[in-house]
């Protein structure tokens, strides 16, 4: 299983500053917020929750949230092939894993 957060890629993604490292955690936590209400918005249509899903995938490899980016990388395909099933399982995980990994911030 990933890693809920690598320190090491955040270190080296913010050249060792810690306050650098701090606020890109702030702004991941604040996508988090944003994207997540969409991911799990029935009513989104499945492309448009794909492409939340490939956003939030992005900002998880960079900060190093690397369960994240990977359970949001299972989400865009599951939505992307309209496998609502596993898009149902997936996103229940995703939200687990996004939640834990903010309690680390």
């Amino acid at each position: 299983m990933e890693p809920l957060l690598d320190r090491e890629h955040l270190d080296r993604q913010t050249f060792g500053d810690a306050d650098l490292a701090r606020e890109v955690l702030g702004l991941f936590a604040g996508q988090c917020d944003r994207l997540i209400p969409g991911l799990t918005d029935p009513d989104l249509a499945p492309e448009s929750r794909a492409d939340l899903a490939h956003a939030l995938k992005g900002s998880a490899l960079g900060v190093g949230a690397a369960r994240v980016a990977a359970l949001a990388g299972r989400l865009e395909s599951a939505l992307r092939d309209n496998d609502a099933e596993t898009a149902r399982d997936v996103g229940s995980a995703l939200g687990q894993a996004v939640r834990e990994t903010l309690a680390l911030l």
